[in-house]
C-alpha cells in the first residue's frame, strides 16, 4: 500500500513540474524573446545578432547550439554527481551551461550592446539548471526513500523553508542580473562549499561526529557484507516542532524542524540567486549543524532541493515568463535520469573521504575560475 502510494505521489509531481510551466506559458513569454532578440543591433561583430547564421540555443541567430550527445552525457555526469551526495548538481549543470557549452562567453557579448538580451539569457541559464537539478531530485528522493536512507520530515521542512526564499530571490532578481554579476556570485559560492567541506575534514570538524562515525561504520560494514540496508534504515523515533529523533544504523539524532525551516530560507534564497538547488551548501548543514552521516544526507538533501526546485522554476518561466531551449533541456532531463538512477546505487561502495576529497578540488577550482572570471575577467583553463 505504502508503495503505491508513493508511486502515486512520484506521478502526480512529475506532472506539476513538467506540465505546469507548459500548460500556463502564453504568448506574452514568446514576445519577451522576440523583443529582446529584436533590439540587439545586427552585425556579425561580438554582440551583435547576424540574421544569415543559423538558430542556437533560445532561437537565436548564430547562438551556440550544443550537440546533443554532449548534452546527453554531461547530464549523466550532473545526475551521477547530484544523486551520489546530495549536492553540486546544480553547480556541474552551470559548467555545463555556461563553459561546456559556451553559452557564458556568448551571452556576456551581449552586455554593453542588448543588455536585456544578456539578462534573459543569463536567467534562461539559472532555470535551465533548475531543471535538471529538479528531474535528479525527483529521482534521488525515490530511489533513497525506499533504501531507508531519507528523513523525510527534515527534508520536507528544509523544502518549505526553501520556498518562501524562492519567492522572493525569483521576484527580486529576475531580469537584473547581468551575465558577469551572476558569474563571479556563482564562483564565490562555490569557495563557499570548498571552506565547509576543509572544516569537515579537520580534527575540530570531525570531534563532534561520534555518532555519525559509528553509523558509518555499521553501514559500509553492512554494505561489505552484502546485507540488507533497510533493516536498519532510517526510523523516526519521536516527533515534534521543537525536537525530533531518528535512529540511524543503531546511532540516534536529532534535529529542531523549526530550525530545518529556517536553513531551508537562508539557504534557498543563496541557492536561488545563483540557480542551482541548494544541495551545496545543504549537505554542509545537515552534516555540520543537523550531524547526520553522508549516508543519510544525500536522500535528505535531495528532497529539500525538490521542494524548492518546483516552485522555482514554476516562478521562473510562469510567473516571470523567462524561455528555455527544449531541444537542449529535453535530452539533457533524460541523461539526468539516466545519472541519478545509477548515483543510489553505485554511492554506497564509495568512502567517505573518497568523495569529499573529489568534490573539495572541484569546489576549490570551479570557485576560483568563476570569481576570477566573473568579477576580474581573468580567464583560467
Amino acid at each position: 500500500m505504502q508503495k503505491k502510494l508513493a508511486s502515486f505521489l512520484v506521478i502526480v509531481v512529475i506532472c506539476l513540474t513538467v506540465g505546469l510551466p507548459l500548460l500556463t506559458a502564453t504568448a506574452a513569454h514568446a514576445d519577451k524573446l522576440a523583443d529582446a532578440i529584436a533590439a540587439a543591433p545586427i552585425g556579425t561583430g561580438a554582440g551583435q545578432i547576424d540574421p544569415s547564421k543559423s538558430s542556437g540555443f533560445l532561437g537565436i541567430p548564430g547562438a551556440p547550439d550544443p550537440g546533443m550527445i554532449m548534452c546527453f552525457l554531461w547530464a549523466i555526469w550532473v545526475g551521477w554527481i547530484f544523486s551520489t551526495v546530495g549536492a553540486f548538481g546544480g553547480v556541474m549543470a552551470g559548467v555545463g551551461h555556461i563553459t561546456i557549452y559556451g553559452l557564458g562567453a556568448y551571452a556576456k557579448t551581449f552586455k554593453d550592446t542588448a543588455s536585456p538580451l544578456n539578462k534573459l539569457m543569463t536567467d534562461s541559464i539559472r532555470v535551465s539548471n533548475q531543471w535538471l537539478v529538479g528531474l535528479s531530485a525527483l529521482v534521488s528522493t525515490v530511489n533513497y526513500g525506499r533504501q531507508k536512507r531519507l528523513v523525510t520530515s527534515l527534508g520536507f521542512f528544509l523544502g518549505i523553508g526553501a520556498l518562501f526564499a524562492t519567492l522572493m530571490v525569483v521576484y527580486g532578481t529576475a531580469g537584473k542580473v547581468s551575465f558577469s554579476q551572476y558569474q563571479g556570485w556563482f564562483g564565490l559560492c562555490v569557495f563557499l562549499i570548498a571552506a565547509f567541506m576543509i572544516y569537515e575534514m579537520s580534527p575540530k570538524g570531525q570531534s563532534n561526529k561520534k555518532a555519525a562515525k559509528e553509523a558509518v561504520k555499521a553501514f559500509e560494514e553492512t554494505v561489505k557484507c552484502k546485507g540488507d540496508i533497510c533493516e536498519q534504515g532510517v526510523e523516526t523515533l519521536k516527533w515534534s516542532l521543537a525536537r525530533t529523533e531518528i535512529s540511524f544504523f543503531g546511532q540516534k539524532f536529532t534535529f529542531s524542524p523549526i530550525w530545518a525551516f529556517v536553513g531551508g530560507f537562508l539557504i534557498s534564497a543563496l541557492a536561488s540567486f545563483i540557480g542551482v538547488g541548494g544541495g551545496f551548501l545543504y549537505v554542509p548543514f545537515l552534516t555540520s549543524v543537523v550531524g547526520l552521516p553522508m549516508f543519510v544526507v544525500a536522500g535528505t538533501s535531495a528532497l529539500a532541493v525538490l521542494i524548492g526546485m518546483i516552485f522555482s522554476i514554476f516562478q521562473f518561466m510562469v510567473m516571470k515568463g523567462i524561455p528555455v531551449y527544449w531541444p537542449m533541456i529535453g535530452v539533457e532531463l533524460i541523461g539526468i535520469f539516466v545519472g541519478s538512477m545509477i548515483g543510489p546505487r553505485t554511492g554506497k561502495y564509495i568512502p567517505e573521504k573518497v568523495l569529499k576529497w573529489i568534490f573539495l578540488v572541484l569546489a576549490f577550482y570551479i570557485g576560483l575560475r568563476y570569481t576570477l572570471r566573473g568579477f576580474f575577467g581573468i580567464s583560467l583553463l
